[in-house]
């Protein structure tokens, strides 16, 4: 009999746990609180980060200035960034010769209508071009110097060595995403998680897929408890903030320099605001725009009233049902999270961790005119598609070379195909290229669909 009894508990726990287990995966998830670094100076964060050398490596000067011709320049710096494009930066080499750096502005920052928005993403990146980081280019480019300038070649070897093995694995099928998940895992792969030296031979299994993303606003920052799409980066955001150090790092002592630097790196990203929508509002219509939103989108995204309450919440895949390939992908393939977890970025007084989930962060809204296209992949080109599934286009394309933007529909204006095209075409059939879930506005009517769109302008 006691057998009996102990036997029937078990069953009763187990499916007590199990009913729990799949009442809580189909409902939102709080992201608690982490502590941060305060104290930081903004004005010094932004200088570091657009001068700063926290990326050590790149290409000599001259052969940068010669393949860039004359492009125009949006951030007027001085000395030696002169005439640079606002996301690369100089730096000088040990032996005094100067190279010049991709910088984080290279994703995180975007021209709209002639103007440089620091902290919008980037969503004209091209890496769908394969040639750029071909690996014969970069070969000949260091034969060239081997012979011709030694001194420059022994001041950019290091930057060609990772250059060549990152190349081969960052290619997306089409412009306008961010290859940024796959760049972090080949890091990995070719870094001691303690040491940050560098290793010839990857040390773990790197992924198959390109799993695209769009990139976040920064000035979202402030609001948010979880960094990255799926909320999964937590504790000390400027470990995070720091990331691209792994490029040509050479050991966590010069880490350690950069990473002083971070909590002013963050009071900068926190002081800035999202732009206001430049064109006509029809206040009356945004007005029940805002009691619609209040209603139908509120518990998710937060609140822009007078108490302007985020609530950094998670949503179940479940709940959520967009294209599921990233959040995945820390399951499938767990060993980037847990080299990142038992790495020099989880030690120290401010520690940083991964902890994956199986859904997406519902994000906030601000600016959330300006920052096309929508989704964590960028699938959806408009706000007005992402409010009303039934417009999705399965094939579109947008202007790369001269982008128009659409005020009324909020996004990029673009044409919807009736096949693939090429790699400006957007094509949602690819995995991970899904433009399908977040349908909570296809309950909505068109006129109050409008209301709503006219709302969010004001945010």
């Amino acid at each position: 009999m006691k057998k009996l009894l102990t036997l029937l508990i078990l069953i009763l726990l187990f499916f007590s746990y199990a009913f729990v287990t799949n009442r809580h995966s189909d409902e939102p998830v709080p992201i608690p609180p982490s502590p941060q670094r305060e104290g930081g100076n903004a004005r010094l964060g932004y200088d570091y980060l657009i001068n700063g050398d926290y990326v050590k490596g790149g290409i000599p000067e001259n052969i940068f200035r010669m393949g860039i011709g004359k492009p125009k320049i949006y951030l007027k710096r001085d000395d030696i960034n002169e005439g640079i494009p606002h996301d690369y930066t100089a730096v000088k080499a040990a032996n005094g010769e100067i190279l010049i750096a991709p910088n984080c502005l290279q994703c995180h920052a975007q021209v709209f209508d002639d103007k440089l928005y620091i902290g919008l993403g980037n969503s004209f990146a091209d890496f769908s071009d394969r040639e750029t980081l071909n690996n014969k280019n970069l070969e000949k480019a260091e034969k060239f110097l081997k012979t011709f300038a030694p001194k420059k070649y022994k001041a950019a070897a290091t930057f060609f060595e990772v250059a060549k093995t990152i190349g081969p694995y960052l290619y997306t099928e089409a412009k306008g995403v961010n290859a940024a998940d796959r760049l972090a895992a080949v890091l990995a792969a070719h870094r001691d998680p303690v040491t940050f030296k560098w290793i010839q031979e990857a040390s773990m299994p790197i992924p198959e897929a390109v799993i695209p993303t769009d990139v976040p606003a920064w000035w979202l920052l402030k609001k948010k408890n979880g960094m990255f799409y799926n909320g999964f980066g937590r504790g000390d955001f400027g470990k995070f903030l720091m990331a691209s150090n792994l490029l040509t790092v050479t050991d966590t002592s010069e880490s350690a320099a950069v990473d002083k630097h971070m909590p002013d790196v963050l009071a900068y990203i926190n002081s800035l605001q999202p732009p206001k929508y430049p064109g006509k509002i029809d206040f009356n219509k945004a007005e029940k725009g805002r009691i619609l939103f209040n209603d139908h989108c509120a518990e998710c995204h937060g609140s822009y009233d007078d108490e302007n309450f985020y609530p950094n919440l998670l949503i179940p895949q479940s709940i959520i049902q967009t294209d599921s390939l990233l959040n995945q992908s820390n399951y499938s393939n767990p060993q980037f999270v847990e080299w990142f977890n038992k790495s020099w970025f989880t030690a120290g007084d401010h520690p940083a961790r991964l902890e994956p989930f199986k859904g997406y962060i519902a994000p906030p809204l601000d600016g959330v005119w300006i920052t096309a296209p929508y989704l964590h992949n960028g699938s959806v080109p408009t706000i007005e598609t992402v409010l009303n599934s039934r417009l999705r286009p399965t094939y579109w394309a947008r202007n790369f070379d001269q982008p128009e933007y659409d005020y009324e529909k909020l996004g990029w204006k673009y044409r919807v195909l009736d096949q693939p095209g090429n790699n400006t075409t957007y094509n949602t059939r690819l995995p991970g290229y899904g433009n399908e879930g977040h349908y909570f506005g296809d309950q909505l009517s068109p006129e109050e669909r409008m209301a709503v769109i006219e709302y969010l302008k004001t945010l």
